[in-house]
């Protein structure tokens, strides 16, 4: 009888960390940034009329560190489809940041903000966060910590918008 209570807490306490409301942003226009480092420059308004998949990372984040090889493959397999990933690194190392774009082969668009602007924009906290921008420009969905981005489910939701 006992175990009855105690799972019955613990689904209490777990569902009711979700209040039932979106995550901000979800249905509004993406917050507009530009970012420059001393390699490249990303603006959110040169992705308009595409799907874009807004990565904020950094390397010396583990799940962030787990998911680039599923963001480089996505890239890979679907920009082709008007799908582009781009990768905001908060890293304050320069050194550290190129070491592991040439390390871990990163071939996508990616750019470090190390003032956190853009991310702060976002309402970023936990790394990886990923936000899905449709082609007018509107905030979809959000992802929070590492995907596989080879899933069916998101592959399908991507290459439907």
């Amino acid at each position: 009888m006992r175990r009855i209570p105690v799972f019955l807490a613990l689904a209490l306490l777990f569902t009711g960390c979700y209040g039932g409301s979106r995550p901000p942003h979800i249905g509004t226009p993406a917050p507009e940034f530009a970012v420059q480092d001393a390699d490249r420059k990303v603006d959110l308004r040169d992705f308009q009329g595409k799907i874009l998949v807004l990565n904020f990372w950094a390397t010396w984040c583990a799940p962030c560190v787990e998911e680039m090889p599923s963001l480089v493959d996505l890239q890979r397999r679907l920009g082709s489809k008007g799908i582009t990933v781009v990768g905001v690194s908060i890293d304050a190392d320069g050194g550290a940041y190129h070491h592991f774009l040439t390390d871990y082969k990163i071939d996508f668009l990616t750019v470090r903000d190390p003032d956190r602007k853009s991310s702060d924009l976002y309402g970023t906290f936990k790394y990886p966060e990923t936000y899905i921008i449709d082609r007018k420009g509107i905030v979809r969905r959000k992802f929070i910590g590492a995907v596989d981005w080879s899933q069916p489910e998101i592959v399908d939701f991507l290459t439907k918008l």
